[in-house]
This record gives structure tokens, C-alpha cells and sequence, in this order.
């Protein structure tokens, strides 16, 4: 994985700037009072609110841009992000090199909804192929980063709150052997993962940090390297097979990190031959997916780390994993623009090649009940797979501005989009559509 942070690459996609193309009938201002008006224009265009289902429903953006007083619409501004978005490849063209392999698919399908736009909350990226920043531990709460704070965002009262500041001195308040007790200074989070009461932030420097949210203070902080090459690329929270919360984290320096968080002691080190981007562990807790800056990806022992498998396909480096909850199924995303799925029971080849619209996968969440697949670029799309319909059918949710972090709510009900811009930051909510019968309006 490359070591620039977002604000040293020059490839990412330029901010959803629109007030840049904002025109006036009269474009040349002279003077105090023209300059006033020129603010005032800019102003009234870039102040923007919340959104709802309703005001959606009505024509309003969803994001709330006011097209109407832009001198572009929103289809052509569409076809010039499709025609600039300079996607990131460490192979080159590896993009152009899969599209005879990619599955036909139609559009059209209709899963989620939208419910509201929240312009309170301002998602942020670290660096610019990490995306795993925004997590749902329910239908309403929402953790998200928001430059060096881990934010609680609930959509119920509306109300955000800062979990962890990083910004300053951080200490764990729990005690536990391998724990830096002396803690970090505004330790620059790349990573996030937030499931079962345990939230775990990872560094740019290798840092780990895990917190209890029933409970005050944080529980555990470690350094997993002292190398330069250390960023903490992914954190999987999982149940291990003793019943135990436990966490694998992947890192910049080849190793993979399996900890459990009663003591937050560490169980496993595996290393393997490149950089580890992205693993995600199968639902029976035996099998470790396992992608990183290699084309091939791996599957591994998770009690010993052994490769029994590997798929090979794509084109780039791979950043995103995910295990469907049957078991038989997972998936891999790649910087070739595809998410390629795979079937443990034959892995000669995947049985599905997805490609995207611009850019990379950098996020892949399937639904608990299996039933949905949810892709995620860099910026602009999200699109989720019907997996009863054999991947062949999707719904693609269409906005402007680069993607922070994608989550399902563990009951799939709600679907979380965290959108990092300059000018139009916030968080996107949508709702499962649901089909009732007339006796259900009884129950």
C-alpha cells in the first residue's frame, strides 16, 4: 500500500467544488459592493441543509445542491466525473484489462431507499485507498472519524458526540500486559472497526487503540511495529471460536494480528510475502481471507496461518475482503475496478467479475442475511448486488464526493454512506424497502 496520506497524492479526485462552476449573467465585479455580492452568491450557493425522504421525494437534491443556480446540470457534471476521476492503480491499466471478463449486470434494482442527508456530521480520510471509516452497530448509531475524533452519530435523537479525541494525549485506563500505558500523541487514525461493544482504531505509525464503549477510558493501547512501514491498513472484529470477542488487524509491515479482547493479549502472527491490506474471517472462524499489494489473493489457516488457497485473477493490489454469512462465499475488491466473488468449493476461477463505474473497490459489506452485497468505490458510487439474482441485478446510489466508509446495521435495515468534501460532507442514511400485505398493517 502506498505511504501518502490524502493530502500528499495528486491523483484523488478533485472536491465537489460546484460553486467553481457557479455563473452569473454579469461575471465581472467592480468594487466593495459588487465583492459583497459576489460573497453573498457564494454563500447562499454552498449553505447547505439537511435533507429528508420527503424533500427527496419533492426534487430536492439529495445532497442538497442547488443545480437549478449552477450553470451545469447534473447529468453533465455526471459525464465529466466519469470522464476526469483519475482512478489509482500501482499496475498500470489494469483497469482496461478485465473488461471481457465482467459480468453483465442491470441495473434498476430497487433495495434501499433514501431517509436523510446529515450535513452535522463531517466524515474524513486519512489516506486516500483506506475506506473503512464509518460503522453501524445499529439502525440508528453510527461511529464515524472526523479528522482526530471517532464521532457517535445518532440518527434517532440526532444527536453527535465525540467518542475518543486523538488530537491531544490518549492512555489506556485498564491495565493489561503489552499495554503502553504512557499512550499515543495525536495519533493519525487510518482505520476503524466497531462491532460488538469493542471499538478498535489503528494508526498510521502501527498504533492500536481499542476502547469499551459501556465504558469510560480507553482499555488497551499497542505499537505492533517500530518499522516506518507500519500503517494499521484494516481491523476485523469477529467472535472466535472460544466465544471471545477478538480482532485481526493488518498492516503495512507483511504481518497479520490476531488479538483477543478480554486482556487484549496477542494470539497469532502470521507475516506474509507483501504488505497485508485486508483480511476477513470466515463465519465458522476456520478460514482467513487475506489481500494485500499482491494480484493474487490468499486463503489461510487461521489457527496456524498456512495459505490452503490461492485465487488468482485480478489485475492491481486488493483492498477490501468480505465473507458471505453462508460460509461458501466471498468476496475480493481490487484496484483493477472490480470486486471479483469467489466459491470455496471450486477456486479456479470466481464465479462472478464486478466491475465499477470509476474507480477502485475499496469497501465490500455483505447483508446478515445474505441476501445483498454492497460494493463501494472511492467516490460517487455505491452499489448493492442482489445475490439471489446471482449478482445479474443491482441498485446503484449515485452522488458526488469521495467515500469515508460504508455499513450495513447488523439487522440490515439501515445503510450508512459517510461522504468526505469540502463543501458538502455529511452522512447519508438509507432505509431497507420493505413489500407488506394488507394484514400487516394489523401486526
Amino acid at each position: 500500500m502506498s505511504h501518502q496520506r490524502v493530502a500528499e497524492v495528486d491523483h484523488i479526485a478533485e472536491e465537489v467544488d460546484l460553486a467553481l462552476v457557479y455563473g452569473t449573467d454579469d461575471d465581472k465585479y467592480y468594487g466593495t459592493e459588487n465583492e459583497e455580492r459576489e460573497y453573498d452568491d457564494y454563500y447562499a450557493l454552498t449553505k447547505v441543509d439537511d435533507t429528508s425522504a420527503a424533500q427527496a421525494r419533492d426534487g430536492k437534491d439529495i445532497q442538497g445542491i442547488p443545480w437549478d443556480k449552477l450553470n451545469i446540470t447534473r447529468a453533465d457534471y455526471r459525464l465529466t466525473r466519469l470522464e476526469q476521476y483519475k482512478n489509482y492503480e500501482n499496475v498500470p491499466f489494469s483497469g482496461a484489462s478485465v473488461d471481457k471478463e465482467c459480468k453483465q449486470t442491470e441495473k434498476g434494482g430497487n433495495y434501499y431507499e433514501f431517509f436523510h442527508n446529515t450535513r452535522l456530521v463531517k466524515p474524513t480520510i486519512l489516506h486516500f485507498q483506506l475506506r473503512n471509516l464509518v460503522w453501524a452497530t445499529s439502525k440508528h448509531d453510527v461511529y464515524l472519524m472526523s479528522n482526530y475524533s471517532v464521532m457517535h452519530w445518532s440518527s434517532l435523537s440526532c444527536n453527535l458526540s465525540e467518542v475518543v479525541n486523538f488530537a491531544g494525549h490518549v492512555a489506556p485506563t485498564e491495565k493489561h500486559p503489552g499495554s503502553l500505558k504512557e499512550g499515543f500523541t495525536q495519533t493519525q487514525i487510518s482505520t476503524l472497526a466497531v462491532k460488538n461493544n469493542i471499538l478498535v482504531a489503528g494508526g498510521f505509525q502501527g498504533e492500536i487503540t481499542c476502547k469499551r464503549l459501556d465504558k469510560p477510558g480507553l482499555s488497551f493501547c499497542t505499537r505492533v511495529t517500530h518499522e516506518d512501514n507500519a500503517i494499521t491498513n484494516a481491523v476485523d472484529i469477529y467472535d472466535g471460536l472460544s466465544g471471545r470477542i477478538h480482532f485481526m488487524a493488518s498492516n503495512n509491515d507483511c504481518g497479520l494480528r490476531e488479538y483477543e479482547t478480554e486482556k487484549f493479549q496477542l494470539l497469532n502472527y502470521f507475516r506474509f510475502p507483501w504488505p497485508v491490506n485486508h483480511t476477513s474471517v470466515s463465519p465458522d472462524r476456520k478460514l482467513v481471507a487475506v489481500v494485500g499489494d499482491h494480484s493474487d489473493g490468499l486463503l489461510v489457516d487461521s489457527q496456524n496461518g498456512k495459505a490452503v488457497a490461492t485465487v488468482v485473477g485480478h489485475r492491481d493490489y486488493s483492498f477490501a475482503s468480505a465473507w458471505h454469512p453462508d460460509g461458501r462465499y466471498f468476496a475480493t475488491g481490487n484496484q483493477d475496478k472490480t470486486c471479483r466473488v469467489w466459491d470455496i468449493r471450486n477456486l479456479s476461477s470466481s464465479v462472478a467479475v464486478l466491475k465499477g463505474n470509476m474507480g477502485a473497490v475499496r469497501s465490500i459489506r455483505f447483508s446478515s442475511d445474505g441476501q445483498f452485497m454492497v460494493v463501494v468505490e472511492p467516490a460517487d458510487f455505491v452499489h448493492v448486488y442482489s445475490t439471489n439474482a446471482d449478482y445479474k441485478k443491482r441498485q446503484e446510489i449515485d452522488f458526488f464526493g469521495e467515500i469515508s466508509g460504508v455499513s450495513l446495521s447488523p439487522d440490515d435495515e439501515s445503510l450508512f454512506i459517510g461522504i468526505w468534501d469540502r463543501t458538502y460532507a455529511s452522512l447519508l442514511q438509507y432505509n431497507k424497502m420493505h413489500t407488506y400485505g394488507y394484514l400487516d398493517s394489523y401486526l
